[in-house]
């Protein structure tokens, strides 16, 4: 009995060692997913939430891990994703080599999915390291009367309104193909090439579990809203054009 035990948890040892390796090795999984300084905990987990209920491998990578990945290790990933969080954080925890690195990356066929504060991080910006990749365009705050966070309604293009979780996310004025709109018009998903690159960028939270509602009233179930944070992942991961107007 107690070789045949020993066995059994060598073999369950071996089992999490393949998974942790599959999920978190550099080069090992199709996405890769920022966890570094400046990304909200909370969305990261909420991302990895999405990502694991669709059955996507990724990888994580700090700022520190980040910085030391030259462009082609970089590029061995199909997609990259910066969540939320705090953008000048994010742009002043890479250096410029690694911001270099990863514009280069997209020019070059890296796919990018840009969450709030990814979104802003993908414009241009004199203050902190930016990504660059929407051709120049600097990105602001969506108005939404004083509100710091709120349910917004979200039209999009081809298909349902969707109630989205929003805070102090950016509107999109300047880039891409809008795939969805604020209630005022403005971009809060856009979509399109960056070299080679395929790019989504979005200013809302379609990935944000029924805690984060507390207090705030939405007509769209968060399963809803999941559902479509996976749409739009799959769709940067796969290069896939979504509707838009």
């Amino acid at each position: 009995m107690g070789f045949r035990q020993n066995l059994i948890s060598v073999s369950l040892l071996l089992a999490v060692a393949v998974f942790t390796a599959c999920r978190n090795n550099v080069g090992t999984a199709p996405i890769l997913l920022f966890n570094g300084t400046g990304t909200s905990p909370n969305d990261v987990a909420a991302v990895e939430a999405i990502l694991e209920s669709n059955h996507l491998n990724y990888s994580t990578a700090n700022s520190k891990q980040l910085n030391a990945m030259s462009e082609s290790q970089i590029r061995a990933y199909q997609l990259l994703i910066i969540p939320g969080g705090n953008f000048i954080d994010m742009g002043k925890s890479l250096t410029s080599a690694t911001t270099t690195n990863i514009h280069n990356a997209v020019q070059n066929g890296l796919n990018y999915f840009g969450i709030c504060a990814g979104g802003f991080l993908a414009g241009k910006s004199a203050y902190y390291n930016s990504l660059n990749l929407a051709s120049g365009a600097t990105f602001g705050f969506y108005q939404n009367q004083g509100a710091r966070k709120a349910a917004v309604e979200i039209n999009c293009a081809g298909g349902p309104t969707l109630d989205q979780y929003w805070e102090d996310g950016p509107q999109f004025t300047g880039w891409g193909s809008v795939v969805g709109k604020y209630p005022d018009g403005t971009p809060a998903i856009v979509e399109g090439t960056s070299g080679n690159g395929w790019v989504i960028l979005i200013g809302i939270h379609p990935e944000a579990p029924e805690n984060w509602r507390r207090g705030i009233t939405f007509n769209t179930p968060a399963s809803t809203d999941n559902a479509y944070a996976g749409i739009l992942i799959k769709a940067a991961l796969n290069r896939t054009s979504l509707s838009h107007y």
